[in-house]
């Protein structure tokens, strides 16, 4: 971007500081993988940053799977609750609800987040005639959980913005059975307790039986994969299990809390991190995620505004705020085609700057691909590192969460710097999972209730 450096030689000095060389990005497959194996292993588990959570599903679904299941989804601001009817392999029905929680379930008691989810749950049943049905239940729940069993998981950390109390340290499907008993009007068996990754990787699977990993870009980024169980030291039964293999939820977050990312974070991170509402933790995630690229587009743009070397002499009380320059523009912004500025001129003129010149624009445009060139770097480093873990030849991705499913370019960037690493020694291929949250809760209830 010969243009930007020569206009904008400031905003191509920042911009510089995101850039990651494959040199860089062997090391951080390197170090990653450091990290993955001090996870799986007993003695090193309690200081390891990626934690490799057992997630107690060792059967991925064979695509015969049939009948009525229930799902419930919580990962974020929107909680959904869904009847899923497995058919046929090709006929799933998916019927569902959105309900939106609000700041204050966030952040206020446990009881009544889960008596809300209780309630959701009882007023979707009853729609669907279905109090008294005693479905098989599969709860999707995208934090970090410590499992004791299928059905038995417990909150490690709150993330994605919420902190409800009594929550942290709790077995989260006996605080949802609790809730559900204190109404006393619905009938459900809840049988899996699993995170978004481990939904998307099944329900991938259920079509593509040679999918071995599951990840999720979107407002937190994580990933999980299919690891042999003989490796897996925190399952009580790795040495001797009838079953090959374990799906590890990796928890990978929370890489770089140790420091290990350091060499490759700015003081935009920085930044960002000492304002989030968990500093220091979740690093990997904060430089990758939707929570936080909008954010780093936003700090970069004051700074240059401030030195008045970008929208000159325009002033932004919007723009001052934080996280008022959300993900999604950074997404409308890349979908302009190549020179048209109009996406750009729209997510400006909405932050109080009204702008033609286009020169601007393109150096607005620069920072946001900057912001998701690396991201998509960072999970292309997670991806490899996953995939020589596992020694695969030949394989496929399943992918969810709105950075890869919205982003125009994200997923040719992910492809393009995977390809630079594996260097044609692995055949993959990226698929976009089919609402991995709903429809895998519901394949895990279904191969759960198969045992």
């Amino acid at each position: 971007m010969d243009e930007v450096r020569t206009l904008y030689p400031e905003a191509y000095k920042i911009c510089q500081q995101f850039e990651i060389d494959q040199h860089k990005m062997e090391e951080i497959v390197l170090r990653m993988t450091r990290e993955i194996s001090m996870g799986l292993a007993k003695e090193t588990h309690p200081r390891a940053t990626i934690k490799c959570f057992t997630t107690y599903v060792q059967d991925l679904p064979s695509g015969r799977e049939r009948g009525r299941y229930l799902a419930l989804d919580l990962g974020g601001t929107n909680f959904r609750v869904l009847l899923v009817t497995l058919e046929s392999e090709s006929s799933v029905n998916i019927d569902g609800k959105t309900y939106s929680i609000s700041k204050e379930l966030m952040e206020g008691s446990g009881v009544k987040l889960f008596d809300f989810i209780a309630q959701c749950l009882s007023d979707f049943c009853k729609e669907h005639k279905l109090e008294n049905a005693n479905l098989p239940l599969g709860f999707t729940f995208s934090f970090p959980c410590k499992q004791q069993s299928i059905d038995n998981g417990t909150l490690v950390a709150w993330t994605k913005g919420f902190k409800a109390d009594g929550v942290v340290n709790k077995n989260v499907v006996e605080l949802l059975r609790e809730a559900i008993t204190r109404r006393g009007d619905l009938k459900v068996q809840i049988v899996a307790i699993l995170n978004d990754t481990t939904g998307t990787l099944m329900s991938c699977a259920f079509h593509r039986q040679n999918c071995k990993i599951g990840m999720i870009v979107g407002t937190g980024s994580n990933a999980c994969y299919v690891e042999k169980t003989s490796n897996v030291e925190m399952f009580p039964g790795y040495q001797n299990s009838s079953k090959p293999h374990m799906i590890i939820n990796c928890e990978w977050g929370a890489f770089g809390d140790n420091g290990v990312l350091d060499f490759v974070r700015t003081r935009y991170d920085v930044e960002v991190d000492s304002h989030s509402i968990n500093p220091k933790k979740q690093i990997f995630e904060k430089c990758i995620s939707g929570m936080y690229m909008g954010e780093l587009v936003r700090h970069i743009l004051v700074e240059l505004m401030d030195k008045d070397m970008i929208f000159k002499g325009v002033k932004s009380q919007t723009l001052q705020e934080r996280g008022r320059f959300e993900t999604r523009f950074i997404t409308e912004i890349e979908s302009d085609d190549p020179g048209k500025y109009r996406n750009a001129a729209m997510v400006m003129d909405n932050l109080g700057i009204r702008t033609s010149n286009e020169k601007d624009l393109m150096c607005l445009r620069y920072i946001c691909e900057t912001i998701s060139t690396r991201s998509a770097k960072l999970a292309a480093c997670g991806l490899v590192c996953l995939i020589r873990k596992m020694n695969v030849k030949d394989l496929s991705v399943g992918i969810d969460g709105s950075v890869y499913r919205f982003h125009p370019h994200y997923h040719r960037l992910l492809m393009q710097n995977m390809n630079l690493l594996l260097n044609g020694t692995v055949r993959y291929e990226l698929v976009l999972s089919e609402d991995g949250s709903g429809r895998g809760a519901a394949l895990i209830a279904a191969v759960c209730a198969k045992d």
